[in-house]
């Protein structure tokens, strides 16, 4: 057994390219990537005023390095915000918050320029009352949606909803709550019933999913939210590790403050994930104890908690030793060493804009992009300029960030740019068109 894990390790770093946030039964790029998939946020009096799927050239040794490709209105506001690919990489789904609507993009045919392959439109009614599509998370021919909230009282509690590749509902898994454990163990003071992100480690049969809020609060100015006493007091307080072959819960464990993000080492002898806390500005370590029992533990501090720097996307090194952390509220971008994952320390930061929010890093490490928007509601209005709502591409030296590349969103009239994904020719046996 030991043989296929250092197998699969040997043949993941192979794929030098690929995101190191992806899931690990995803097909991954080799070489360099030649696309950048951004979902955007459609804005009134901006261009068409839709969210679209933005795609850019990002292949140095591309003719059209640089350039939009393409440029895919879906109609409507959705409150565009995450997306994930599905494992054999030929279609990229993507949510909308408020809509509830799933889009699932053909990325395949022609990578260049995505079609719109299929809408869901029912993933409140099939889904049994979610609301809020969060995170989509590749397995074996399925994704695995995050909620954030229900359609009862559209606050936290929430689940997590099972789909085939083609788009057909499979399942829901309601997250367990004090009046309805599931057979899982609380181990603290919380079973909220919250929900935000997912990720999986195969070899431990683990499912591990974040806490964020509901439909209430995300859809609310910032401002206003931040000034309701009782509002602040509905955000997750939890990571739940689940059982991935059955989808049940088996622990549910503390970790206040809204964990967001969660993204698991890569190497197979190490049984870890990281998240941040976006409200106490904290990192914590999920990890599995010499008895086997999994555990959350605070390992670092982020910025100043009383400014509230807001981390919101993280991204682990491959080779599990470093962390890029976003703090949105001051546009930073800020470096772990966590070489000791129970000891993160910051060793670098980095101005990326008037806010930050999404980063991606190529496989090596060397190149890292980021995108400014968080949600409509909350994102900055002022001032305006090409640091506000952007895409940007940075070299990576392993000491200093160096933008070779940026794109103002605004004056582009796309709307604002939220999550990113990867796309390669090589893919699908196809060739980028050479300088």
């Amino acid at each position: 057994m030991r043989w296929l894990l250092l197998l699969s390790l040997l043949l993941t770093l192979a794929a030098n390219a690929d995101e190191t946030c992806l899931s690990p039964y995803m097909a991954k790029i080799e070489g360099q990537e030649d696309f950048v998939y951004v979902w955007t946020l459609g804005i009134p009096g901006i261009g068409d005023e839709q969210d679209k799927l933005v795609t850019v050239s990002v292949n140095p040794d591309s003719s059209n390095y640089g350039d939009i490709t393409s440029s895919l209105s879906v109609g409507g506001r959705n409150e565009a915000h995450h997306t994930g690919l599905t494992d054999d990489r030929r279609y990229l789904w993507a949510s909308g918050l408020d809509t509830n609507k799933i889009f699932i993009f053909d990325v395949h045919t022609d990578p260049a320029k995505p079609s719109l392959h299929k809408t869901i439109s029912n993933f409140v009614s099939k889904s049994g009352g979610v609301v809020g599509p969060h995170t989509s998370y590749a397995l074996p021919g399925r994704m695995m949606l995050t909620g954030l909230s229900n359609n009862r009282d559209h606050g936290g509690r929430t689940a997590l909803v099972e789909y085939t590749n083609a788009g057909d509902y499979v399942a829901t898994y309601w997250m367990p709550t004090d009046d309805n454990l599931q057979g899982a163990v609380k181990s603290g003071q919380f079973a909220d019933g919250y929900g935000y992100d997912v990720r999986a480690l195969p070899r431990k049969n683990l499912m591990v999913t974040s806490s964020f809020t509901g439909w209430n609060n995300y859809m609310t100015n910032l401002g206003t939210l931040m000034a309701d006493a009782e509002a602040m007091k509905a955000f997750g307080n939890t990571v739940v590790i689940w059982d991935l072959h059955a989808r049940k819960p088996k622990k549910i464990l503390d970790v206040p403050g809204a964990p967001l993000e969660l993204r698991c080492a890569w190497n197979p002898d190490h049984n870890y994930c990281f998240t941040t806390t976006a409200l106490t500005s904290e990192v914590w370590l999920i990890y599995e104890d010499t008895q086997g029992e999994w555990q959350a533990e605070k390992v670092g501090d982020i910025g100043d908690a009383s400014k509230i720097p807001l981390p919101v996307d993280i991204s682990i090194f491959a080779d599990d030793t470093r962390l890029w952390v976003d703090t949105w509220n001051d546009g930073m971008a800020r470096l772990y060493d966590i070489s000791d994952p129970h000891n993160a320390k910051q060793i670098y930061t980095k101005k990326i804009g008037e806010q930050v929010n999404m980063v991606s890093q190529s496989w090596d490490g060397k190149r890292v992009y980021f995108t400014s928007s968080l949600l409509r509601n909350w994102d900055k209005q002022e001032p305006s300029g090409p640091d506000l709502h952007y895409l940007k591409i940075y070299d990576f030296d392993g000491k200093e960030l160096e933008e070779v590349l940026a794109i103002d969103f605004i004056a582009a009239k796309l709307g604002t740019p939220h999550q990113m994904r990867f796309g390669a020719y090589s893919l699908y046996g196809k060739k980028v068109a050479a300088k």
